[in-house]
This record gives structure tokens, sequence and C-alpha cells, in this order.
């Protein structure tokens, strides 16, 4: 198992739930099904994995923290991506790599905004997979940089996976990171707005 456990560490019940989630799949179909939607405004919460499994709720950057964690659980690094926008709330993925190729979990309450198989070549060519499909209530498309890969294993000592308090100094460090963007400034005015029907669809299931 990839996590030696300690005194600061998943409890027995925890690690039993995290290490049933056996694949990526499994550990997005979990965000999915078994952790409600968390509505209220990111800035309010910032959940450890232990308060997602014992609240049942989660935001995207909380429930990234629970995919890196049960990641890591399986033996992969915990890594997040950080994805940067204009007039619209980032959002942050736990991303995985299977033979070379990048994949990605979300929790998100836009449909597209989820899962990514492991078939792509690069950091930049998974990001710009969520291009069309990371949109505002106004149908503008509004993703423009990204982050690199941030392991948490460094931020061990804030006790990320069991913390009882609100993970700030994580949320604080990640958007410190430089951020690459994804297209020259000057072509965001040349974008179309988002068809109606990808709307829908990525409204499909919203909560709130």
């Amino acid at each position: 198992m990839g996590l030696r456990l300690n005194s600061d560490a998943l409890s027995p019940r925890e690690l039993r739930t995290l290490a049933a989630l056996k694949t990526p799949e499994r550990i997005q179909r979990f965000l999915d099904t078994e952790i409600a939607y968390n509505k209220e405004p990111e800035g309010d919460t910032l959940r450890s994995p232990r308060r997602v499994l014992r609240d049942r709720v989660a935001h995207c950057f909380e429930g990234a923290l629970l995919a890196a964690a049960a990641l890591r659980v399986q033996g992969d690094p915990p890594l997040l991506l950080d994805l940067e926008s204009v007039r619209d709330d980032d959002h942050v993925l736990a991303v995985f790599r299977r033979h070379g190729h990048w994949g990605a979990i979300g929790k998100s309450n836009f449909s597209g905004l989820r899962f990514r198989e492991p078939v792509y070549r690069s950091i930049r060519e998974l990001v710009m997979s969520y291009f069309e499909h990371y949109f505002n209530l106004a149908r503008e498309k509004t993703l423009r940089a990204y982050s690199r890969p941030l392991n948490l294993a460094r931020f061990d000592r804030l006790e990320w996976m069991t913390a009882e308090h609100d993970l700030w100094d994580l949320a604080e460090h990640l958007v410190r990171l430089r951020h690459t963007p994804i297209f020259p400034n000057g072509q965001a005015l040349r974008l179309a707005r988002v068809d109606r029907r990808l709307f829908q669809a990525g409204l499909h299931g919203r909560q709130g």
C-alpha cells in the first residue's frame, strides 16, 4: 500500500474507504455518487479529506484533495492542478499518470469539468481538453491558464489529509504558483460564445 500511516494519518475506517477506490474511475464515481456538491462559496470552507468523508460534501478543491488522498493510498503521488479563469471560479483537479499519459479526477457542478481518461501526453493537452467545457453562466469560455502539478507530499506538515481546520495555507500556495497562459491575451477577444446545446449539457445535474 502506498501510504505509511502514523498517529496523525487516516483512521482504519477512513483508510478502508479510500483503499476500496482502487482505480481513478472508482474515485471519480465515489465523488459523483457519495459526495454532495458543496454549494457554499469556496471561500467559506476548505475541508481536508477526513472532513469530506465525514461531512459527505465537497466543492472542487475539497473534492480534488479527497481524490489526491485516495490516489496516494493506491500508491500514486498526490498531485493537484489549478485551472485559472476570468469572470469565473478557478477549478482544482487531482491528476495522475498511467503509461506516461495524464488523466484527471474532479468534483464540479458542471458536467464537463470532471473525469479525464489518462490519454493526454502532456499537462497542456489535458488542460486543453477542458477548454470548451469551461464556461460561466453568461456562456463565456473562461479558462485562461494552468499551474504545474503540485505534489501535496510537500505539505504533510500541514496534515492536509486529516486536518480539522480549513486548509487556507495550501490554497494560497496553489494560487501563487506560476500559471502558464493557454493563449495570448488578445485572442480572448475573438472567442465565440458557448453553443447552447453544449451549455445545456454542461449544466445537466447542476445543483443550485
